[in-house]
């Protein structure tokens, strides 16, 4: 007997954890957006790009060293020895170059900033995309919640429409109702459970969009997500005013929104550039050091085996066909263009933010009127179902009592879970 309850305790067991599914709560579903993520693993990988570019640019600072080796026949004439033949050898080469920048006027150092600014503007785009992916990721949490949340209204109509049959019946039995009223019955009872099937299969619409944007590849993911419980009769006292006002909202958006943050280094970059084309105007002041040595057998007269040069030199372009001016004016139109695209961010972040703002009370006091339009419409369907026992009213009045009443329920939820998604909306809105 112990061993009989031994085994089906295993297979308990193992039933157990093979049908268990991973819930995720909001914070755990960012942290697997951040880690699966291929956009944003796009937008790393940029950001390395970026940085090797700036090393490339650094590397001017330093001196360029070449080495060249060569081997091969090398023929001479009129030679003393003998000045009527063409006289060959073997030749052996090998030569070292070094040449360092002294001062080029700012070429090297304003390609190096325009570099390091193109870089960080890649961090602060980097940025901008993991903070929309939050956004995205709550958006879609929320989304779920209240797809499962209504679900339970459809439920819940369900059963009141088949208890409505069930009395019905009951009532055309004892006489009291016609058979017309257990056909309607029927009728709402099929609608609600095509009602709760189109909420089941909203929920499953709402899963995958979820795994879209968290990451998940799986063709099936086993997995849940942290559902708290929903007092209908107190969400929206549950609901807490926002931490910033209006011109809060938009003072915070221009210090921490990262498009801006972004932008501004487009902006330093283009200064950068335009300093670099700038420069070309100029001189470039370089040392070179040389060192060459040769091995001859028949020659070693007339080519020396070792030679080594160092100068200080000066290069300054002259004319260059005007290419020069007009590198200088495409840059200037380059931080112009910068400098509006700025302006015109701040606009668009103002707008957006006041919209959000917006939104996040127009869903707050949507959520208040709705949660009265469930307590007057429970008080109508209660009113409506007495007036059906006792012979007051006819079906069609409990049946509108009864749709408004789960109508007015669905509404609070959608408004109740629209107000986060305004509240993930405006935190992104004003880089928060």
């Amino acid at each position: 007997m112990k061993n009989k309850l031994s085994k089906i305790s295993v297979s308990l067991l193992l039933a157990l954890q093979l049908n268990a599914v991973e819930t995720y709560s909001i914070d755990d579903l960012v942290l697997k957006a951040m880690q699966n993520s291929p956009d944003l693993k796009i937008a790393t990988s940029s950001i390395e790009a970026s940085k090797s570019r700036t090393a490339i640019a650094s590397s001017s600072y330093l001196p360029t060293i070449d080495l060249h080796l060569s081997a091969g026949k090398n023929g001479i004439s009129n030679i003393p020895t003998d000045p009527d033949s063409m006289i060959s050898d073997t030749l052996l080469l090998g030569s070292l170059s070094l040449k360092q920048i002294v001062y080029n006027f700012g070429k090297t150092s304003n390609n190096v900033d325009s570099f390091k600014y193109d870089s960080d503007a890649f961090s602060m785009n980097n940025l901008q995309l993991i903070s929309d992916k939050k956004r995205d990721v709550k958006l879609a949490y929320y989304s779920v919640l209240q797809a499962k949340a209504l679900i339970d209204v459809q439920k819940e109509n369900v059963k009141l429409n088949r208890s409505q049959l069930y009395r019905s019946k009951k009532y055309f039995q004892a006489g009291i109702r016609t058979k017309i009223d257990i056909s309607d019955a029927k009728v709402e009872l099929i609608k609600a459970k095509l009602d709760l099937k189109k909420a089941q299969y909203s929920l499953k619409t709402a899963f995958a969009l979820l795994d879209r944007v968290v990451g998940f590849e799986k063709s099936v993911n086993v997995y849940d997500i942290y559902k708290g419980k929903l007092d209908l009769t107190q969400l929206y006292s549950s609901l807490k005013e926002y931490p910033l006002n209006l011109p809060e909202s938009i003072d915070f958006s221009y210090k921490n929104r990262y498009e801006l943050k972004r932008q501004s280094f487009d902006i330093l970059s283009a200064k950068s550039q335009n300093k670099l084309a700038s420069s070309n105007y100029y001189p470039e002041l370089y040392f070179k050091a040389d060192y060459t040595k040769q091995s001859v057998d028949k020659f070693k007269s007339s080519i020396p085996k070792d030679k080594w040069q160092g100068s200080l030199n000066l290069n300054w372009n002259l004319y260059k066909g005007g290419a020069t001016e007009h590198s200088k004016q495409e840059k200037k139109v380059q931080l112009e263009i910068e400098n509006s695209k700025y302006l015109s961010s701040k606009l668009l972040i103002k707008n957006e933010t006041t919209e959000a703002f917006i939104n996040v009370y127009k869903a707050k006091d949507s959520v208040e009127l709705s949660q009265s339009l469930v307590e007057v419409s429970d008080e109508k369907f209660n009113q409506a179902s007495k007036r059906y026992e006792h012979g007051l009213s006819d079906y069609i009045e409990l049946q509108q009592s009864r749709q408004g009443y789960i109508d007015s329920k669905a509404y609070l939820i959608i408004n109740y879970y629209s107000y986060y998604q305004a509240i993930a909306k405006l935190d992104n809105a004003i880089g928060k």
